[in-house]
C-alpha cells in the first residue's frame, strides 16, 4: 500500500459531476471550497494485499451475522438502545426472516496500513454513502489514467446481479420506489438513491422517485402513498431505521411492516435486521464473542475499562454519523462524562501517508466483498471534511 501524488485531469471537476458525482467540493468552516474529491494523489495495492482485504471482509461480514443472531437470540437489544417492544419484535422477525427480504449492500470502515491485519472500526449496513465514487468517477479516473491496471471495484455488476436475484421477493405490480430525504443539502444522498435506483433498472426492476417528506399516509386504506396517491408497497430508502420508528410516523411503519411471510402492506429496504450491524454496540459483542480476533479492537459498552491507562480509547456514540460526538481519549487523560451510550473502542490511530490519516471503505454486496474506498483527513476522526482519493492495483 503506497500513497502516491500525481496531477489532476484537466477540467477534472467537470468530468466527475458527469459521471454522478455532483458534490466534488465541500465548504469549510472559514467559507473556502475544497476538493472532496481529491485526483492529486492515489493509493497504489498488490494483487495480493487485495485479495488478502477480500477474505478479510468475508469474514468480518460473517461474524457480524454470527452477532446479529446472537443479539436477538439472547435478546441484548438493550444493549444497542432498542428498548421499544414493538421495534424488538419488528427486528427479531426481520432476522428470522432475512432470506424473504431483500438485502442489498453494506460498508465496513478499516484501520489498515499496508503492514499489520485490517482492523474493524465500524459497520455500516443500512444507510452507507460514499457509494458513487467508490463505483463510477473511480473507475472512469483508472481507465483514463492507468490503462490496463485494475482496481478493487466490482460495484456495478455485483449490485446488478443483486437486484435480478432478489427480484423475486419484491411485491409484484408496483414499483420500486427510492427515496431519499430532501434536507439533504449536497446532494450525496440523492445521487447515492439515484445511482442504486440506476442498477435496479438496468437489473429489468421498474422503478420510481420519491423523497421521504413526499410520503403519505391514506388514513381509509391504511397504507403509505405517493404524492399521486399510489400504494407504495417496496421502497429502498435511504433514510436510518432508528428514524423511521421514532419520527410521526412510527406508528404507521410499524404497523404496515412487511416482514416476509404474507403479513404487512410496505416493503422497507435495507430491512429492519440491519438495526443490529449499524449500531456500535456490535462491535463490543463482536468483541466479547470473538476475544482477540486479529481484525477487531477490544471494545466495550459500560466502560474504557484497561483501555483506559494501556492503549487509550475511542468514545463512539452508538448511532452517530460521519464522526458526530466520537471522542479520543489516549491513555491516562481523564474522560469527559458522556451522558448518551456510547461503544468504548480501542484507540488504533489511523495510519498517516504523508500527513493525511487514511481509513479503508470496503463495500460488501449481498454476503461478497465488492469494492473499496478510500478517504483521508486531517484530523484522527474522518468526519464531513475527509477527502476521497482513488485507487489502482498495478
Amino acid at each position: 500500500m503506497e500513497r502516491r501524488t500525481i496531477d489532476p485531469r484537466p477540467d477534472w471537476q467537470r468530468t466527475v459531476e458527469e459521471q454522478g458525482l455532483i458534490y466534488p467540493l465541500t465548504r469549510y468552516p472559514d467559507g473556502s471550497l475544497r476538493p472532496y474529491w481529491d485526483e492529486s494523489a492515489y493509493y497504489l495495492f498488490s494483487l495480493e494485499e487485495v485479495e488478502a482485504l477480500e477474505e478479510v471482509v468475508e469474514e468480518l461480514h460473517r461474524m457480524c451475522l454470527a452477532a446479529a443472531d446472537h443479539i436477538v437470540t439472547a435478546g441484548r437489544f438493550a444493549d444497542l438502545g432498542i428498548t421499544d417492544p414493538r421495534v424488538v419484535r419488528a427486528v427479531t422477525e426481520a432476522w428470522h426472516r432475512r432470506a424473504e427480504l431483500p438485502s442489498v449492500y453494506a460498508r465496513f470502515d478499516l484501520r489498515y496500513d499496508g503492514t499489520g491485519p485490517a482492523k474493524l472500526l465500524e459497520y455500516n449496513a443500512d444507510t452507507p454513502t460514499s457509494l458513487v465514487e467508490a463505483a463510477s468517477p473511480q473507475w472512469f479516473w483508472m481507465e483514463e489514467r492507468f490503462a490496463g491496471a485494475d482496481q478493487w471495484n466490482s460495484l456495478h455488476e455485483r449490485l446488478v446481479a443483486a437486484w435480478k436475484r432478489q427480484a423475486a421477493l419484491l411485491p409484484p405490480g408496483s414499483p420500486l420506489y427510492f427515496a431519499h430525504s430532501s434536507a439533504d443539502e449536497l446532494g450525496e444522498d440523492l445521487m447515492t438513491v439515484a445511482y442504486l435506483k440506476e442498477t435496479a433498472e438496468q437489473a429489468g426492476l421498474d422503478t420510481d422517485w420519491i423523497s421521504m417528506e413526499e410520503i403519505g399516509w391514506d388514513r381509509l386504506s391504511g397504507r403509505f402513498v405517493d404524492n399521486r396517491l399510489r400504494f407504495i408497497r417496496s421502497c429502498f430508502k435511504l433514510y436510518p431505521w432508528e428514524w423511521l420508528t421514532t419520527d410521526r410516523f412510527a406508528d404507521h411503519v410499524l404497523d404496515t411492516l412487511d416482514n416476509g411471510g404474507g403479513t404487512g402492506t410496505t416493503l422497507w429496504i435495507e430491512p429492519a435486521w440491519k438495526m443490529l450491524l449499524s449500531n456500535k454496540a456490535l462491535l463490543a459483542v463482536l468483541w466479547e464473542l470473538y476475544p482477540g480476533h486479529p481484525n477487531l479492537l477490544p471494545a466495550y459498552l459500560d466502560g474504557p475499562r484497561e483501555l483506559a491507562r494501556t492503549t487509550g480509547y475511542v468514545a463512539k456514540p452508538l448511532l452517530g454519523r460521519e464522526g458526530a460526538g466520537v471522542t479520543v481519549h489516549p491513555a491516562g487523560t481523564e474522560a469527559d462524562p458522556r451522558t448518551e451510550p456510547v461503544c468504548y473502542q480501542e484507540l488504533a490511530p489511523l495510519p498517516a501517508f504523508d500527513g493525511n490519516h487514511v481509513v479503508l471503505g470496503a463495500w460488501v454486496v449481498e454476503d461478497e466483498s465488492a469494492g473499496l474506498g478510500i478517504r483521508e483527513s486531517s484530523g484522527l476522526v474522518t468526519d464531513e471534511y475527509a477527502r476521497f482519493l482513488p485507487h489502482v492495483i498495478l
